[in-house]
Formats: structure tokens, C-alpha cells, sequence
């Protein structure tokens, strides 16, 4: 009885078993996606398509038998497989992948651009002014030029440039003696005080040069920046040792940033060896007017000052009626003073307005003086100083 129940459960369990394992090989049967075969050799294409949607790819359909005794079957059929993407002619020359097109110049493949130098800030100037300045020749002189080539040349290279290198100033720690760090006074005509300690090279240092004149008159004028804290009592020197009888201010205090410290007093003040009186203050309506006293010693110099407060910088004067009125009451006091120093003139950097000063002060002697006034035989004067 036992012996034929155990046989009875070991055959449904077979038959259990058998269902089992016909119903797991149904479900093994596998059919790969088409793939698509390379030929061996590329068709040829059309001109404008990267894509051939209407040949048909050759197909591999692989079928895998569930009792796994027998290799697959592989059957090479040929159908029509969609292209999932749809490609528009497109040429060569077009970018693809974005929805900007790139045209490429096939002509300029190969060209190097050519190499352009660029000019230094001296070389600049040197041909602004080439380009403004002139001196007319006589036909005597044109041919001694031509001639002489490098006369005119070392005529040209002695007129100096608004651009030094720090490098040429030879004096430890002048830049702390500089407005602004790029502004130097050119060393062949930079003014030097006298020394007050001759080991001392720094207190021979000032960020002036001298200007020449009309007709060439030597140190007609001196191009300063306006004073700092620490320059005050070096300008008073400056001034007290080359006997200037007018000193012309023009710039405020302050425009925006500092442009000049406050550098003579109310009434009385000691700058260094120099003092400074304030004798009298004349208000006049676009400059004022102070007469003061110097005095070093038993000796005393009288220094007009004329402060002129109309003339924004980097702008210029509402009106030039004012400034060739304050020309005329300088040259006046530097008439009256005749056998004294240079006229001292300074606004901020000592560049853009004093220089514009100054040109237009010889400027004012040249239509005076001739009457053939020309303005190109004077350089700009950026370019003197």
C-alpha cells in the first residue's frame, strides 16, 4: 500500500515537473530585433543626402528553438526598416547638430593674417605730431634738408615726448613725489632745486619742466602738477629759486578726486626756508587775484598768484572771453617784471590745461608778433613738456 502511494506521488510529481518545464520553454523563445548588415561595399550616395531612408537594409531574424538541440535558424529576408530620424539634404559646408548653420570660406583656408605691430604710446605721439606739426621750408633749406637727411631727424628726436620711462629718472623714490605715476617731467628740461643735502638726491626732485617761449625764448615757463601734501614746501622752493613773478592755478581743490592740496596760507605761513605773506585778495568774476611776499632771510620776492577756478578738467571754458583776459593781466605782470624767472603754471597733472595755457599764450604772441599767423608751427604741447 505504501510502495504504490510513493509511486503515485513520484509520477504526478514528474508529470508537475514536465508541465513546468514546457511551459518555462515557451516562454523562452527569443526573437532579436532586426539588425541591420554593412554591405560589403557602399552604394553610392546622392549628392545632397547623408542618408538613404529608401534602400532596404538587409535583415537577420534569429529564432532561438526551445529545446535548444539545434543551431538557430537564420534566415536573410529584406524589408523596409523606417528610418526613426528624418534627415534633410544638407551640404557639406553646414554645421549639423544645432540649429545654426556654420559656412565655412573653403577659399581663405591657408591665409595668415598679416602681423600688424602696435605702436607704443611714444611712437603715437611722435606721429600725431608728424602729422600736425610743420615748418615750412625754402627751397634753399628743403634742399640742405635732403641733403642732411639726419639733421632733420635729430631736430625731430630732440623735441621731447609726454611719455618717460621712470627708468631715465635716475633719483630713488621720486614716484613718491608724482601726482600720478605715469606723468613724469622729461629729464633734459625737468627743473632741479638746488640740494638742500648734497648726499641727498630726492630734495633736488620736482615733477616741472621748463617751457619755452615765444621765438624760442628759453624758460619762458615752468609746467607743474599741482602741489601734494608732501610737496608743498618744494614748490615755494621752486618758485623762490627760479624768481617767479606770477604763479596761474588752474584747477580747483577737488573735483571729484583731489586735484591740489590748499599750498599758501591765510595770512602768514613758513614752507620749508621759505615763508609766505599774504599781502591782498582780489576777487575778480572768473579768477581770483592774491599778491603775496616770500621771503627767505634778509631777502624778499613779490609772487602774484592767480587762481582760475573756470576751467573743468578735461572740459574747456564756457567762455574764452575770461581765460584770454586772464592771458592779458599775466603777460601784463610778466611785462612789469622784466629780468625775473619763468611764469609757473599748474592744474592738476601739469599737462592738459596748463599745456592748453601755454600754447595759446605763445599762440596770442604769434599773431601779435606776425601776420602770417600759423598755429602748425607750434607743436602741440603735450609734446614740449
Amino acid at each position: 500500500m505504501i510502495v504504490t502511494c510513493l509511486m503515485i506521488l513520484y509520477r504526478l510529481k514528474e508529470k508537475f515537473q514536465l508541465s513546468l518545464r514546457q511551459d518555462k520553454e515557451k516562454n523562452q523563445e527569443i526573437h532579436l530585433s532586426p539588425l541591420t548588415l554593412q554591405p560589403a561595399q557602399s552604394e553610392a550616395k546622392t549628392a545632397n543626402s547623408m542618408v538613404q531612408p529608401e534602400q532596404a537594409p538587409k535583415v537577420l531574424s534569429v529564432v532561438v528553438d526551445p529545446q535548444g538541440r539545434h543551431a538557430p535558424e537564420i534566415k536573410a529576408t529584406t524589408s523596409v526598416c523606417p528610418s526613426p530620424f528624418k534627415m534633410k539634404p544638407i551640404g557639406l559646408q553646414e554645421r549639423r547638430g544645432s540649429n545654426v548653420s556654420l559656412t565655412l570660406d573653403m577659399s581663405s583656408l591657408g591665409n595668415v593674417e598679416p602681423f600688424v605691430a602696435v605702436p607704443t604710446p611714444r611712437e603715437k605721439v611722435a606721429m600725431e605730431y608728424l602729422q600736425s606739426a610743420s615748418r615750412i621750408l625754402t627751397r634753399s633749406q628743403l634742399r640742405d634738408v635732403v641733403a642732411s637727411s639726419h639733421l632733420l631727424q635729430s631736430e625731430f628726436m630732440e623735441i621731447p615726448m609726454n611719455f618717460v620711462d621712470p627708468k631715465e629718472i635716475d633719483i630713488p623714490r621720486h614716484g613718491t613725489k608724482n601726482r600720478y605715476k605715469t606723468i613724469l617731467p622729461n629729464p633734459l628740461s625737468r627743473v632741479c632745486l638746488r640740494p638742500k643735502n648734497v648726499t641727498d638726491s630726492l630734495s633736488t626732485y620736482i615733477n616741472a619742466n621748463y617751457i619755452r617761449g615765444y621765438s624760442g625764448r628759453e624758460k619762458a615757463f615752468i609746467a607743474t602738477q599741482g602741489p601734494m601734501i608732501n610737496t608743498v614746501n618744494d614748490f615755494w622752493q621752486m618758485v623762490w629759486q627760479e624768481d617767479s613773478p606770477v604763479i596761474v592755478m588752474i584747477t580747483k581743490l577737488k573735483e571729484k578726486n583731489e586735484k591740489c592740496v590748499l599750498y599758501w596760507p591765510e595770512k602768514r605761513g613758513i614752507y620749508g626756508k621759505v615763508e609766505v605773506l599774504v599781502i591782498n585778495v582780489n576777487e575778480c568774476d572768473n579768477y581770483t587775484v592774491r599778491n603775496l611776499v616770500l621771503k627767505q632771510g634778509s631777502h624778499t620776492q613779490h609772487v602774484k598768484h592767480y587762481w582760475y577756478t573756470s576751467w573743468p578738467d578735461h572740459k574747456t571754458p564756457d567762455s574764452a572771453q575770461p581765460l584770454l583776459q586772464l592771458m592779458l593781466d599775466v603777460e601784463e605782470d610778466r611785462l612789469a617784471s622784466a629780468g625775473r624767472g619763468p611764469v609757473v603754471v599748474h592744474c592738476s597733472a601739469g599737462i592738459g590745461r596748463t599745456g592748453c595755457f601755454i600754447a595759446t599764450s605763445i599762440g596770442c604772441h604769434s599773431s601779435r608778433g606776425s601776420s602770417k599767423g600759423c598755429s602748425h608751427g607750434y607743436p602741440p604741447i603735450s609734446e614740449r613738456f
